[in-house]
């Protein structure tokens, strides 16, 4: 057993999803192993990321808000940011364009794991089987990309 492949890659799967799988046959693991390494290691992040995303969110909007009154009281003119960027835009037209279950399928995999699962949280975090979603996404992109690092390389 070959602890040290196991806990890189579930360790890499926790926040870089896409490319976890692929040092699996690089370090000659078996193909399950690859597998539930890379899916045990983004479920618990997604996990994680997700049931905390209101604490992550509620904080980050504490700290920008004492950014700004701190920038206020030293005298320097804050110009507020326009809440509706580029990306913003962009994941709100894909919310509309491609629906719950898409975002929770690939909105993990290729934002990365932790943020994806805080915007899937930030949409749907009040339906009742988003996070369902979610694992049975990650469970489905770590058997595709798993079988890409093993077919590929």
């Amino acid at each position: 057993m070959n602890w040290a492949a196991y806990s890189t890659l579930f360790g890499l799967a926790t926040f870089k999803f896409m490319f976890s799988a692929f040092p699996g046959p690089l370090w000659k693991l078996s193909f399950v192993e690859t597998y539930f390494c890379v899916f045990l290691g983004g479920t618990l992040s997604a996990s994680v990321f997700y049931f905390a995303s209101d604490y992550f969110i509620s904080l980050t909007n504490e700290r920008r808000k004492k950014k700004i009154e701190k920038l206020q009281s030293e005298g320097v003119e804050v110009k507020i940011k326009p809440k509706f960027t580029k990306t913003n835009k962009f994941i709100v037209w894909c919310k509309r364009k491609f629906g719950m279950h898409v975002i929770c399928f690939w909105a993990p995999f290729f934002l990365s794991v932790p943020l994806g699962s805080i915007v899937v949280a930030k949409f749907y975090g009040k339906l009742k089987f988003t996070f369902l979603y979610i694992a049975l996404g990650m469970a489905i992109n770590s058997l595709i990309m798993t079988f890409l690092a093993y077919v590929v390389l």
